[in-house]
C-alpha cells in the first residue's frame, strides 16, 4: 500500500510537471504571441477575431466558461479591451493571473489636456493599437515570457529563449517588409480609423488623413470632400479600410480619386504561434498590390 502510495503521488506530480497552462487573450495577436512563446507548455484561445472590432466585443457566457478554466489572461490595455473585465468577472476565476500587455511599450498619441466628447471615442492612455509595431511584439512577449515563468518557473529558459528567437525572426523579416514599405507611393496612406499609427510609425510611412473625423464618428460630406482634396493634392494612391467598419467613405474616394482600397484587419487570424509574423507578411503582400502611379 506504502509503495501504491509513493507510485500515486509521483503520478500526480508529473501530471502537474506536464499540464499545459491555459491562456487566454482579448485578442489574437496577443494569443499568437503567447504561443510562440509558451510551446508546448501553454494552450491558447482568443475572445476577439481577426475581422470583429475589438473596441466592441459582445459578452456572452461561453467567454465566461472558457476564462473561468484559465491560468492566464492577457489584456491589451489602454482602454480598448475594457469588455474583458466583464468576462473575467463573471468568469470566477480566483487563480487567474491578468496581464496588461501594454506594459514595456511606448505609446503613441495620448490626449494633452483635457478630454471630452468632442474628440469622439479617443482613448485617455492613448492609442492601444500597439500591436502592429514589430518591434513592440517583442515587448509583448517579453511581458507575456515574465508571466508565464512566474507561473511554470521550471520552463522560464525555454520562454525567454522563445522571446529571443522572435527577436531574430523579426530583424530577418524587416528587410524586406521595409523593402515593400519604400515603394508605397509617396510613402503615405489614409487610414479609416487611427488603428495604423503605430505600423506607419515602425514602416516609416505617413498617414495623410484618417476617414473618421474623430475616432468613432462616421465622415461627412464636407470631411469626405476635404479628403479628396487631401489624395490629390498628395498623391495618395491607397486607403486602408478595417473590414468591420463602414466601407461606404473608402468607397467614395475610390470613385472621386482612384485610390486602391485594401479591406485590412488589424489583428492576425488565429492564436497559431505563427499567426503574428505571418499577419504582416500579408498586410505587405497586400501592399505589393497597389500601382506605383
Amino acid at each position: 500500500m506504502k509503495t501504491t502510495g509513493m507510485i500515486a503521488a509521483v503520478l500526480v506530480c508529473l501530471s502537474h510537471s506536464f499540464a499545459a497552462l491555459t491562456v487566454g487573450a482579448s485578442l489574437p495577436d496577443f494569443a499568437s504571441i503567447a504561443s510562440y512563446v509558451g510551446g508546448d507548455r501553454v494552450e491558447t484561445f482568443s475572445i476577439a477575431r481577426s475581422k470583429s472590432d475589438p473596441h466592441s466585443v459582445e459578452v456572452l457566457p461561453t467567454y465566461m466558461v472558457r476564462v473561468s478554466r484559465a491560468d492566464l489572461y492577457l489584456k491589451v490595455g489602454l482602454g480598448l479591451d475594457q469588455w474583458a473585465d466583464q468576462i473575467i468577472e463573471g468568469a470566477r476565476n480566483s487563480k487567474l493571473k491578468i496581464v496588461d500587455c501594454s506594459a514595456g511599450v511606448s505609446v503613441l498619441e495620448k490626449p494633452t489636456g483635457k478630454v471630452d466628447a468632442s474628440m469622439g471615442d479617443v482613448h485617455p492612455d492613448g492609442n492601444p493599437h500597439y500591436w502592429l509595431a514589430p518591434e513592440n511584439g517583442v515587448a509583448i512577449a517579453q511581458t507575456i515570457a515574465n508571466a508565464l515563468s512566474a507561473l511554470d518557473p521550471d520552463h522560464a529558459e525555454l520562454f525567454s529563449a522563445n522571446v529571443e528567437k522572435l527577436r531574430s525572426e523579426i530583424a530577418a523579416k524587416l528587410p524586406s517588409w521595409q523593402e515593400i514599405a519604400d515603394h508605397i507611393p509617396n510613402h503615405e496612406f489614409v487610414s479609416y480609423h487611427s488603428s495604423w499609427s503605430y505600423f506607419a510609425e515602425a514602416f516609416d510611412l505617413k498617414i495623410a488623413e484618417k476617414i473618421e473625423p474623430v475616432p468613432g464618428i462616421p465622415p461627412t460630406a464636407r470631411h469626405l470632400a476635404n479628403l479628396v482634396n487631401v489624395i490629390e493634392s498628395e498623391g495618395v494612391k491607397v486607403v486602408v479600410q478595417e473590414p468591420y467598419f463602414s466601407d461606404d467613405g473608402a468607397k467614395y474616394l475610390a470613385r472621386e480619386t482612384g485610390v486602391t482600397v485594401l479591406k485590412l484587419a488589424p489583428s492576425c487570424e488565429d492564436a497559431d504561434a505563427s499567426s503574428y509574423l505571418s499577419h504582416f507578411d500579408q498586410i505587405f503582400s497586400a501592399f505589393e498590390t497597389v500601382p506605383a502611379k
